[in-house]
């Protein structure tokens, strides 16, 4: 449940600013659960970071790093950056990710390590569209840093 509450408080942070809050407010601890537990179903790999408490998760599926969320309190401490470079040390060919092209937080912590835009787009709204990265460094260099 702890990775559940993360997501939860977490995804309605990141979401206030250009969703409904009606539909922020759905995505309490136990939906994000259910969403979770149809992650690790379809064979995704949850990890969770616990700093004397648990602050922060991520999912990988082969390449593809997904719920990368960090609690709004823990942030800007470098959890979001030690569970990167642990996701993509999980990443057996190069690191893929998918960003909202208005989250710039996330896309200035991708790029610093060597993220890079593919142009595939998936268009979410009018106003909103989700954007490929892929890290094209060697894998020797993702492997330096442990968690």
């Amino acid at each position: 449940m702890s990775a559940a509450k993360i997501h939860s408080e977490s995804w309605k942070e990141s979401h206030k600013s250009f969703c409904s809050t009606d539909f922020v407010e759905q995505h309490t601890a136990e939906h994000q659960e259910n969403y979770l537990r149809g992650e690790i179903k379809a064979g995704k790999k949850v990890y969770m970071l616990v700093e004397n408490r648990p602050v922060g998760i991520v999912s990988v599926y082969e390449s593809l790093i997904e719920n990368l969320y960090i609690l709004p309190d823990e942030q800007n401490k470098g959890y979001g950056t030690k569970l990167l470079l642990f996701a993509m040390r999980r990443c057996p060919e190069a690191p893929t990710l998918w960003i909202l092209g208005n989250n710039y937080r996330a896309y200035s912590l991708y790029s610093k390590y060597g993220f890079r835009k593919t142009g595939k787009q998936n268009k979410l709204s009018q106003n909103l569209s989700e954007i490929e990265m892929k890290c094209n460094g060697p894998r020797e260099e993702r492997r330096a840093d442990s968690l």
